[in-house]
């Protein structure tokens, strides 16, 4: 038998899992996100296709998509019930024989599995994914995760593809770079740059002038993206989270070094709680900064000795803060303590 990697992919996640608990938002635009208020700062999580068709899509500002769909419906982000969703999910797609389960996220994850029939095995897993969560999934069918992870996207909604060797270039070469996984469009425009605009072009690339753009490892590796080439291997081997982290959008901007003070003293707290329960303390604090209207700042500082204390990991936030020597209103900060590792190391 052949080994395949399947890509298993919820279709509009959240969104369905709110119109599984609200039969009556069937067919209608549904937006998630936030507090569900499209007056407040907050941006989308995820919209139905009813609400897409507006063109709604994931990241945009709720004031945005109101504006584009004044009548979609908004609701606001319920973790615990996607959380509880999720886990059917993969509880199901591990009971499946045979199956190497890799969770790439709530509503995503790579299933390994030794068939003759990757369609038929597709199918059985969408149809009990469905029966066991009333949700359905897309699956994309490749021989590398690259290509089953892409192969997702032909297949949406409710579908099934398979992408190959043999078909990558029929189905991917006049697409453009940015369709790859792993490729943004920071990287496309790059890629643009040097000529390379389609898929492809990048995967008859020389591979030596992507080596003196990127970089000796980057540039093999955007190379191999463009051939959908990389690794087979679907690894169950259970995540190890390397940080937790909080962050927060104001509705009105922070303004002064003592509302900043605070908010993050704020989130220092709750990083320390998740910190607790994973039994590792900090090493290094992260700060995120967006000052108004919208710029985005990343800091980081390695502690002298790892902690518990949200006092310290508070006041290493804030000297990351003051150092940045901006007056500008705030309008998210976000606190990221990253972990001293498990003993033994990651395993991934």
């Amino acid at each position: 038998m052949t080994r395949w990697v399947l890509h298993v992919d919820m279709d509009q996640f959240l969104a369905a899992v709110e119109v599984l608990r609200h039969p009556e938002l069937a067919g209608l635009p549904v937006v998630v996100g936030g507090r569900g208020d499209p007056t407040e700062r907050a941006v989308v999580s995820t919209a139905s296709y009813e609400a897409r068709a507006f063109g709604i899509r994931s990241g945009m500002p709720l004031k945005v998509a109101v504006r584009r769909c004044p009548d979609a419906i908004f609701l606001p982000v319920d973790f615990p019930v996607y959380e509880a969703a999720s886990e059917q999910v993969m509880g199901t797609l591990r009971a499946v024989p045979g199956a190497v389960v890799e969770v790439l996220g709530w509503d995503e994850a790579f299933v390994g599995i030794e068939t003759d029939e990757p369609e038929e095995t597709a199918r059985h897993i969408h149809d009990a994914v469905l029966a066991a969560t009333g949700l359905h999934c897309s699956v994309g069918i490749g021989d590398t995760r690259v290509r089953a992870k892409i192969a997702t996207d032909f297949g949406k909604p409710r579908g099934i593809f398979r992408l190959t060797r043999e078909t990558w270039l029929d189905q991917m070469g006049e697409r453009p770079t940015t369709a790859l996984w792993g490729v943004g469009p920071r990287i496309g425009a790059r890629l643009a740059g040097l000529g390379l605009e389609t898929v492809a072009q990048l995967a008859a690339a020389d591979v030596g002038v992507l080596v003196a753009e990127f970089g000796p490892r980057t540039g093999p590796h955007v190379l191999a993206l463009g051939q959908g080439e990389g690794s087979a291997v679907v690894d169950d081997t259970p995540w190890v989270a390397r940080a937790h982290g909080h962050e927060t959008t104001y509705q009105q901007d922070l303004v002064g070094t003592e509302a900043v003070e605070a908010a993050l003293r704020a989130l220092a707290e709750q990083v320390v709680t998740d910190l607790l329960d994973e039994g590792r303390a900090c090493a290094r604090v992260h700060l995120k900064v967006r000052f108004a209207p919208f710029f985005t700042v990343v800091r980081v500082r390695k502690l002298g000795e790892p902690t518990f204390d949200p006092a310290v990991i508070a006041g290493t936030a804030m000297d990351l803060y003051r150092a940045l020597d901006d007056d500008r209103p705030v309008r998210l900060l976000g606190v990221r303590g990253e972990m001293v590792p498990p003993e033994g190391g990651y395993d991934r």
